[in-house]
């Protein structure tokens, strides 16, 4: 049984990867508050990844990073401090994370990283130079370090579309907003964080032995296909 240590597992995707792996891993959630759950496999660290020190573990054999931004303004409305926001939840909070726990990954049982970035990396959209920008960071970060831990330590990113979370709530509050994202996407769907979920299981796995450096698109085809 694998120790998962969770940044950000009490809501939104975070807390559907922690229901997904609750039952054959021991799970380490750090985050400002717990999640509703409980489960002998489950422990609570309360803590701001950005302001606190982490908790002391002895044993990780995955990191996952969940907190993210939808900052979304013109850049007519973006200041500085919106760029150095987004920059911090996104990346530095995953820095310190993995140099703080690097020297247990190391130790750790086929050990590996998951990040997260976004669709609006890749596909140019109004609105979001912040989120794209640290995002865009997120991806270089994982391609760097996916060089310089193999073959010891696997790290790769999920970039999700739109997903049925509080973090997307105003995105999606009434039904002409959720008519609208789903016909954007060639699929004719967005994404609920089980799916999502699934996928950071596989790649957190042995199965996914193979993957280290990339970036998962899971994109109902918005990015993919031009239809």
């Amino acid at each position: 049984m694998k120790t998962l240590v969770v940044i950000g597992g009490s809501k939104g995707i975070g807390n559907a990867i922690i229901s997904t792996l609750i039952a054959n891993h021991r799970i380490i959630n750090v985050s400002r508050t717990p999640p509703e759950m409980k489960h002998d496999n489950l422990t609570h660290h309360s803590c701001d990844v950005l302001t606190d020190e982490l908790p002391d573990l002895e044993v990780v054999d995955g990191l996952v990073y969940c907190p993210g931004s939808i900052n979304l303004k013109p850049i007519s409305r973006l200041d500085l401090d919106d760029f150095r926001t987004d920059f911090e939840i996104n990346v530095l909070g995953a820095v310190k994370a993995i140099k703080n726990y690097l020297p247990q990954l190391k130790k750790g049982k086929n050990p590996s990283i998951l990040l997260f970035s976004t669709v609006a990396s890749k596909l140019g959209m109004p609105f979001h130079a912040s989120v794209a920008t640290s995002k865009s960071g997120v991806e270089g970060l994982v391609k760097s370090l996916g060089a310089e831990l193999a073959p010891t330590i696997r790290i790769n990113a999920i970039a999700p579309t739109v997903t049925d979370t509080d973090l997307a709530s105003k995105l999606l509050r009434n039904e002409k907003m959720i008519e609208n994202i789903t016909e954007r996407h060639p699929l004719k769907r967005f994404l609920n964080p089980k799916e999502v979920a699934a996928t950071a299981e596989f790649l957190l796995s042995d199965n996914a032995a193979s993957f280290s450096g990339q970036i998962f698109e899971m994109d109902c085809g918005i990015v993919t296909f031009k239809i």
